[in-house]
């Protein structure tokens, strides 16, 4: 499964991979809107509804503020997944190009991944649009991020037509998408457990630490100099 040299470019989600946290649904306890967004986030996840059935209703629900964000940057770097930081850095040492594909929203996105040693401009997430007094407005309709497919496309465009072997991580549904633009998927459970990932994925890592995913993503002679 593992390329000779090794995968070339590694893709990690965000929520529940990366952080302990599903980012919207924080932001909905925030706001007292907890409960019913949590539904929605679940259905999604779990692939019962399309993530475009629900994304508009979760924000327009929240309606979070910059200053939100900022508050969900740092409650994401508070509640880092085990091993999460020294993971992505091992991979970025070893040269691998690692990126960030996350249907959350990307102004506290950026927070963690810079957390991990992940340049924003790796960084693939929904931007808010905020007014002039940092009110929500709406968010980034161009992203593909908010659809069903987005990652795949995501996927691509890093891509861009390389032929470089390509891995994602993660626990969702739409991590699969990956699959579509001839990704590896690696499911992780250490947060949540999605049984149709657990099912479709490539392998499926139930480990609470995130370094638990690196024998899946690196040859036996890249493992062995880390360890």
């Amino acid at each position: 499964m593992i390329p000779e040299t090794g995968f070339e470019v590694i893709c990690f989600d965000a929520d529940s991979t990366l952080s302990r946290l599903e980012g919207v649904d924080e932001l909905a306890r925030r706001a007292g809107v907890g409960e019913a967004t949590y539904a929605l986030t679940q259905q999604a996840m779990e692939g019962r509804l399309d993530i475009e059935e629900v994304f508009e209703k979760r924000l327009k629900r929240i309606a979070p503020s910059r200053s939100d964000l900022d508050w969900l940057g740092a409650r994401y770097v508070e509640t880092l997944v085990e091993g999460a930081s020294r993971t992505l850095r091992i991979l970025c040492d070893l040269g691998k190009e690692v990126h960030v594909i996350s249907g959350g929203l990307k102004q506290a996105v950026i927070v963690l991944a810079e957390r991990c040693g992940v340049a924003a401009e790796r960084v693939h997430a929904v931007p808010l649009i905020f007014d002039a007094q940092g009110a929500y407005q709406d968010f980034d309709r161009d992203s593909p991020l908010w659809r069903k497919g987005g990652k795949a496309e995501i996927c691509r465009r890093i891509l861009d037509g390389r032929s470089k072997s390509m891995a994602m991580v993660g626990d969702g549904a739409t991590d699969l998408e990956a699959k579509d633009a001839g990704a590896t998927v690696i499911g992780f459970g250490g947060v949540a457990v999605r049984e149709v990932v657990r099912r479709e994925a490539a392998a499926f890592v139930d480990s609470s630490c995130l370094d638990a995913v690196l024998p899946f993503l690196l040859t036996r002679s890249e493992t062995l100099s880390v360890e």
